[in-house]
Protein backbone atom coordinates (compact mmCIF):
# COMPACT_ATOMS: atom_id res chain seq x y z
CA UNK A 1 0.00 0.00 0.00
CA UNK A 2 1.45 2.95 -0.83
CA UNK A 3 0.04 6.26 0.06
CA UNK A 4 1.42 10.10 -1.43
CA UNK A 5 1.12 13.74 -0.18
CA UNK A 6 1.44 16.42 -2.42
CA UNK A 7 0.91 20.35 -1.88
CA UNK A 8 -0.18 21.34 -5.02
CA UNK A 9 -0.69 24.45 -4.77
CA UNK A 10 -3.59 24.99 -7.10
CA UNK A 11 -4.85 21.77 -8.58
CA UNK A 12 -5.82 23.54 -11.78
CA UNK A 13 -2.21 24.87 -12.88
CA UNK A 14 -0.64 21.82 -11.67
CA UNK A 15 -3.25 19.88 -14.04
CA UNK A 16 -2.43 22.25 -16.49
CA UNK A 17 1.02 21.79 -16.95
CA UNK A 18 0.81 17.73 -16.79
CA UNK A 19 2.51 17.53 -13.70
CA UNK A 20 0.05 15.60 -12.08
CA UNK A 21 -0.68 13.21 -14.32
CA UNK A 22 2.36 12.70 -15.32
CA UNK A 23 3.23 11.83 -11.63
CA UNK A 24 -0.25 9.36 -10.89
CA UNK A 25 0.99 7.53 -14.55
CA UNK A 26 4.71 6.97 -12.93
CA UNK A 27 3.95 6.50 -9.50
CA UNK A 28 0.20 4.92 -9.29
CA UNK A 29 -0.37 5.87 -5.71
CA UNK A 30 -3.08 3.96 -3.77
CA UNK A 31 -4.34 6.87 -2.02
CA UNK A 32 -3.49 10.50 -2.91
CA UNK A 33 -3.80 13.29 -0.35
CA UNK A 34 -3.48 16.63 -1.79
CA UNK A 35 -3.78 19.86 -0.08
CA UNK A 36 -3.88 23.89 -1.41
CA UNK A 37 -6.21 22.30 -4.07
CA UNK A 38 -7.60 25.78 -4.67
CA UNK A 39 -10.88 24.54 -6.74
CA UNK A 40 -14.10 22.82 -6.03
CA UNK A 41 -15.11 19.46 -7.25
CA UNK A 42 -15.88 20.27 -11.23
CA UNK A 43 -13.53 23.07 -11.54
CA UNK A 44 -10.91 21.19 -11.86
CA UNK A 45 -10.47 18.36 -15.20
CA UNK A 46 -9.39 15.68 -13.12
CA UNK A 47 -9.76 12.36 -15.16
CA UNK A 48 -8.66 9.55 -13.12
CA UNK A 49 -11.88 6.53 -13.09
CA UNK A 50 -10.15 4.15 -11.08
CA UNK A 51 -9.91 6.66 -7.97
CA UNK A 52 -12.83 8.00 -5.54
CA UNK A 53 -12.64 11.42 -5.50
CA UNK A 54 -13.42 12.95 -1.90
CA UNK A 55 -12.87 16.95 -2.03
CA UNK A 56 -12.68 18.97 0.88
CA UNK A 57 -12.92 22.61 -0.80
CA UNK A 58 -12.72 26.43 0.86
CA UNK A 59 -15.55 28.19 0.78
CA UNK A 60 -13.39 31.11 -0.41
CA UNK A 61 -12.78 30.54 -4.33
CA UNK A 62 -8.94 29.99 -5.15
CA UNK A 63 -7.87 28.92 -1.40
CA UNK A 64 -6.99 26.73 1.21
CA UNK A 65 -8.49 23.05 0.20
CA UNK A 66 -7.95 19.19 0.26
CA UNK A 67 -8.58 16.13 -1.07
CA UNK A 68 -8.50 12.55 -1.59
CA UNK A 69 -8.11 10.01 -4.46
CA UNK A 70 -8.31 6.62 -3.40
CA UNK A 71 -8.48 2.96 -4.92
CA UNK A 72 -10.09 1.21 -2.34
CA UNK A 73 -13.39 2.65 -0.93
CA UNK A 74 -13.52 4.33 2.39
CA UNK A 75 -15.81 3.21 5.38
CA UNK A 76 -16.58 6.32 6.64
CA UNK A 77 -15.55 10.28 5.53
CA UNK A 78 -15.34 13.24 7.64
CA UNK A 79 -14.55 17.11 7.10
CA UNK A 80 -13.07 19.23 9.63
CA UNK A 81 -13.03 18.96 13.16
CA UNK A 82 -15.88 16.99 14.95
CA UNK A 83 -17.95 19.40 16.92
CA UNK A 84 -17.04 18.15 19.88
CA UNK A 85 -13.54 19.12 19.78
CA UNK A 86 -14.22 22.43 17.50
CA UNK A 87 -16.26 23.52 20.81
CA UNK A 88 -13.43 23.21 23.44
CA UNK A 89 -11.67 26.43 21.59
CA UNK A 90 -14.26 29.52 21.81
CA UNK A 91 -14.22 32.58 19.32
CA UNK A 92 -12.65 30.27 17.08
CA UNK A 93 -14.92 30.12 14.50
CA UNK A 94 -15.33 34.10 15.14
CA UNK A 95 -11.84 35.07 14.52
CA UNK A 96 -10.02 32.81 12.04
CA UNK A 97 -12.88 30.64 10.25
CA UNK A 98 -13.19 27.46 11.08
CA UNK A 99 -11.39 23.82 9.20
CA UNK A 100 -15.01 23.28 7.67
CA UNK A 101 -14.64 26.66 5.79
CA UNK A 102 -11.38 26.60 4.72
CA UNK A 103 -11.49 22.85 3.87
CA UNK A 104 -8.49 21.95 6.07
CA UNK A 105 -9.27 18.83 7.37
CA UNK A 106 -10.61 15.82 5.48
CA UNK A 107 -10.34 12.24 7.29
CA UNK A 108 -11.51 8.49 5.56
CA UNK A 109 -11.84 5.81 7.52
CA UNK A 110 -10.57 2.23 6.46
CA UNK A 111 -10.65 -0.95 7.85
CA UNK A 112 -7.41 -1.22 9.22
CA UNK A 113 -6.66 2.78 10.20
CA UNK A 114 -7.80 6.35 10.15
CA UNK A 115 -6.47 8.75 7.73
CA UNK A 116 -6.72 12.31 8.22
CA UNK A 117 -5.18 14.83 4.86
CA UNK A 118 -4.35 18.51 6.31
CA UNK A 119 -3.44 21.23 5.61
CA UNK A 120 -2.21 23.21 8.40
CA UNK A 121 -2.30 27.50 8.41
CA UNK A 122 0.78 29.15 8.11
CA UNK A 123 1.59 31.63 10.99
CA UNK A 124 1.71 34.13 8.44
CA UNK A 125 4.88 36.38 7.93
CA UNK A 126 4.24 38.99 10.75
CA UNK A 127 3.22 35.88 12.90
CA UNK A 128 -0.14 37.16 13.27
CA UNK A 129 -2.00 33.21 13.37
CA UNK A 130 0.74 32.14 15.39
CA UNK A 131 -1.34 31.95 18.58
CA UNK A 132 -4.10 30.76 16.62
CA UNK A 133 -1.76 28.14 15.39
CA UNK A 134 -0.26 27.67 19.26
CA UNK A 135 -3.20 27.38 21.32
CA UNK A 136 -6.04 26.24 18.52
CA UNK A 137 -5.10 24.62 15.57
CA UNK A 138 -2.06 22.03 17.24
CA UNK A 139 -4.14 21.40 20.32
CA UNK A 140 -7.18 20.63 17.98
CA UNK A 141 -5.40 18.78 15.44
CA UNK A 142 -4.27 16.76 18.44
CA UNK A 143 -7.19 16.00 20.24
CA UNK A 144 -8.45 14.89 16.84
CA UNK A 145 -5.76 12.18 16.65
CA UNK A 146 -5.76 10.86 19.92
CA UNK A 147 -9.85 10.50 19.89
CA UNK A 148 -9.64 8.39 16.41
CA UNK A 149 -6.08 6.60 17.64
CA UNK A 150 -8.20 5.18 20.52
CA UNK A 151 -10.14 2.98 18.21
CA UNK A 152 -7.62 1.89 15.64
CA UNK A 153 -4.00 3.07 14.69
CA UNK A 154 -4.24 6.85 12.30
CA UNK A 155 -1.86 7.82 9.44
CA UNK A 156 -1.80 12.17 9.26
CA UNK A 157 -0.36 13.45 6.46
CA UNK A 158 -0.09 16.85 4.73
CA UNK A 159 1.54 20.24 4.99
CA UNK A 160 2.31 20.80 8.28
CA UNK A 161 4.02 24.15 8.07
CA UNK A 162 6.54 23.77 10.35
CA UNK A 163 10.29 22.28 10.03
CA UNK A 164 10.57 20.55 13.14
CA UNK A 165 14.25 20.61 13.73
CA UNK A 166 17.50 22.53 12.72
CA UNK A 167 17.89 19.46 10.21
CA UNK A 168 14.44 20.21 8.09
CA UNK A 169 15.18 23.30 6.62
CA UNK A 170 18.78 24.79 4.83
CA UNK A 171 18.99 27.88 7.06
CA UNK A 172 17.46 27.34 10.55
CA UNK A 173 20.13 30.40 12.12
CA UNK A 174 18.66 32.83 9.64
CA UNK A 175 15.01 31.79 9.87
CA UNK A 176 14.88 31.18 13.97
CA UNK A 177 11.38 32.78 15.36
CA UNK A 178 10.32 32.89 11.64
CA UNK A 179 7.48 31.60 10.58
CA UNK A 180 7.64 27.93 9.99
CA UNK A 181 10.55 27.93 12.35
CA UNK A 182 8.81 29.52 15.56
CA UNK A 183 9.68 27.75 19.12
CA UNK A 184 5.95 27.53 19.31
CA UNK A 185 5.14 25.37 16.09
CA UNK A 186 7.98 23.55 16.42
CA UNK A 187 6.73 22.69 19.83
CA UNK A 188 3.37 21.81 18.29
CA UNK A 189 5.16 19.38 16.32
CA UNK A 190 6.96 17.66 19.45
CA UNK A 191 3.79 17.35 20.83
CA UNK A 192 2.53 15.48 18.02
CA UNK A 193 5.40 13.05 18.94
CA UNK A 194 5.68 12.75 22.29
CA UNK A 195 1.58 11.41 21.99
CA UNK A 196 2.74 8.40 20.54
CA UNK A 197 2.89 9.27 16.89
CA UNK A 198 6.21 8.71 15.01
CA UNK A 199 7.42 11.08 11.94
CA UNK A 200 7.54 8.46 9.61
CA UNK A 201 10.27 9.66 7.18
CA UNK A 202 12.42 10.71 10.02
CA UNK A 203 12.08 7.85 11.51
CA UNK A 204 13.69 5.96 8.62
CA UNK A 205 16.63 8.49 7.49
CA UNK A 206 17.56 10.17 11.08
CA UNK A 207 20.55 11.92 9.44
CA UNK A 208 19.62 13.12 5.99
CA UNK A 209 18.80 16.80 5.07
CA UNK A 210 16.23 16.77 2.41
CA UNK A 211 13.42 18.82 1.74
CA UNK A 212 9.79 19.71 0.49
CA UNK A 213 9.08 23.10 0.09
CA UNK A 214 11.31 25.92 -1.63
CA UNK A 215 10.65 29.79 -1.87
CA UNK A 216 10.05 30.91 -5.36
CA UNK A 217 12.40 33.44 -4.41
CA UNK A 218 15.98 33.72 -5.39
CA UNK A 219 16.17 30.53 -7.05
CA UNK A 220 15.68 28.62 -3.82
CA UNK A 221 14.84 25.30 -5.87
CA UNK A 222 18.06 25.43 -7.71
CA UNK A 223 20.22 26.10 -5.05
CA UNK A 224 18.34 23.68 -2.53
CA UNK A 225 17.79 26.10 0.07
CA UNK A 226 14.90 24.38 1.38
CA UNK A 227 12.27 23.24 4.31
CA UNK A 228 11.10 19.97 5.03
CA UNK A 229 7.44 20.76 6.24
CA UNK A 230 5.42 17.80 4.86
CA UNK A 231 4.70 15.19 6.62
CA UNK A 232 3.13 11.63 7.35
CA UNK A 233 2.59 10.88 10.81
CA UNK A 234 1.31 7.72 11.91
CA UNK A 235 0.32 5.92 15.46
CA UNK A 236 3.67 4.24 17.03
CA UNK A 237 1.94 0.42 16.87
CA UNK A 238 2.20 1.20 13.01
CA UNK A 239 6.07 1.40 12.95
CA UNK A 240 6.25 -2.67 12.14
CA UNK A 241 3.91 -2.20 9.18
CA UNK A 242 6.08 0.77 7.79
CA UNK A 243 8.23 -0.39 4.32
CA UNK A 244 9.41 3.22 2.83
CA UNK A 245 9.20 6.49 3.44
CA UNK A 246 10.62 9.17 0.37
CA UNK A 247 10.87 13.03 -0.60
CA UNK A 248 10.50 12.84 -3.93
CA UNK A 249 12.51 16.47 -4.42
CA UNK A 250 12.88 15.98 -7.62
CA UNK A 251 9.20 16.25 -8.78
CA UNK A 252 8.20 19.56 -9.97
CA UNK A 253 4.55 21.40 -10.72
CA UNK A 254 4.60 23.10 -7.47
CA UNK A 255 6.50 24.61 -4.82
CA UNK A 256 6.04 21.78 -2.75
CA UNK A 257 7.23 18.03 -4.24
CA UNK A 258 5.49 14.77 -3.26
CA UNK A 259 6.40 12.78 -0.35
CA UNK A 260 5.35 8.82 -0.26
CA UNK A 261 4.15 6.13 3.00
CA UNK A 262 4.28 2.62 2.22
CA UNK A 263 2.92 0.12 4.29
CA UNK A 264 3.07 -3.57 4.41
Amino acid sequence: MKLYSWNVNGLRAILNKGALQHFIGEHAPDILCLQETKAKQGQAEVDLPEYEEIWNSAERAGYSGTAIFTKQEPLTIAYGFPEEIEKQFDGWSDQFGDARKEGRVLMVEFKDYFLINVYVPNEKHDLGRLKYRELVWDRALLAYMQMLDARKPVLVCGDFNVAHEEIDLARPKQNEGNAGFTKEGRQGMTNYLNSGFIDTWRSLHPDEQKYSWWSYRGGARMRNIGWRIDYFLASERLRERIVAAEIYDDIKGSDHCPIMLELR
